[in-house]
């Protein structure tokens, strides 16, 4: 990687795409990057790639060369797969770091292809809302299909809600639901997506960065909280558009698939949140009521004949990794 492209010149907007065995999509990606990149003045792309071991690193620095995108794409190779914030803190350490640090900074996931005018939209909004730490695009299917990209803070009453599926209770709930009903508008919201989201400078240099005790899934969530209560609100922003293919980076939460078993770290990362933000109690409580909420749902599944859209062996890996067998270990 050139350290000139971090130091030249840079003062507003460094892109920081995480690439995992995904080295199509991330050349996609930077693709549909080029025009917006030489209409946005002092905007650099990181490509951090979490030594993926597959050719990833040779593709996308061949792609970066033979396209020509060397003066505003670099690439990071890791010696490990430290996970999603490990990977993405190691280019955004470096730029922060770096002799002209940017005023923002963007998270992108490697399977998203970004519509023109979208980083656009977020810059202006972000200079617009001086006092707004972080902002999302709106995430959508390649048809324009909205995607929800805006959500609330996970709490026990939307544990309550995720466990137990049923209508009137989430209309009871709607306060706490994580996932609300999608909205057109530009609106405040407790965290977005990190599929794509901007980061003001200023809300890594209050709250740090990236949690790397999370290897994926919550840290997005856990880093918005923290800005929220540092005092960086956080935004939704309907006119910058991204396409997002949801879950090809990880695989995890593809909804056009029969649904894989979660991974360890997905509880890990859960455990882990609610541990952290709301102590040992809070999380037990959390933990007894999914569980029991989602044993009602079963159920009720059983007795309305209702399709099996569960991943496997959901309650036992749940039990497996709650607080009750896990303790306060994270």
């Amino acid at each position: 990687m050139s350290d000139a492209i971090l130091l030249e010149n840079l003062t507003r907007l460094i892109v920081v795409i995480l690439n995992y065995r995904t080295p199509s999509l991330t050349i996609e990606c930077l693709r549909s990057l080029v025009s917006e990149v030489r209409t946005l003045k002092g905007t650099r792309v990181i490509v951090s790639d979490n030594a993926s071991g597959d050719g990833s690193v040779e593709k996308i620095q061949t792609a970066i060369d033979t396209e020509g995108w060397g003066e505003w794409a670099s690439l990071l190779p890791l010696d490990r797969n430290g996970g999603y914030a490990f990977g993405n803190n190691a280019a955004i350490r470096l730029g922060l770091q770096s002799t002209h640090p940017p005023s923002y900074l963007m998270l992108l996931n490697p399977d998203t292809i970004v519509r023109p005018g979208a980083l656009k939209a977020l810059l202006d909004f972000m200079d617009e809302h001086p006092h707004v730490g972080i902002a999302g695009a709106r995430l959508e299917d390649s048809d324009g299909t909205p995607q929800c990209s805006a959500f609330r803070f996970h709490t026990i009453f939307s544990e309550l809600d995720s466990g137990l599926r049923l209508g009137v209770v989430s209309k009871l709930l709607s306060r706490w639901v994580v996932a609300p009903p999608v909205r057109e508008q530009t609106y405040q919201t407790d965290w977005v997506c990190g599929a794509a989201m901007i980061i003001r400078r200023q809300v890594f240099e209050s709250v740090g960065l990236l949690d790397e005790k999370y290897f994926l899934y919550f840290e997005e969530v856990d880093f918005c909280l923290q800005a929220k209560k540092a005092g960086f609100p956080c935004w939704h922003v309907s006119e910058a558009r991204v396409m997002h293919l949801a879950g090809q980076s990880t695989g995890v939460t593809d909804t056009k698939r029969p649904p894989k078993r979660l991974p360890k770290y997905w509880f890990d990362s859960r455990r882990r949140y609610f541990l952290k933000n709301h102590g040992l109690l809070y999380a037990a409580a959390a933990d007894a009521v999914w569980m029991f909420a989602f044993i009602l749902w079963r159920w009720r599944r059983v007795v309305q004949r209702k399709p099996d859209k569960d991943p496997p062996k959901l309650m036992i890996d749940f039990l497996l990794n709650s607080v009750f067998l896990k303790g306060s270990h994270v």
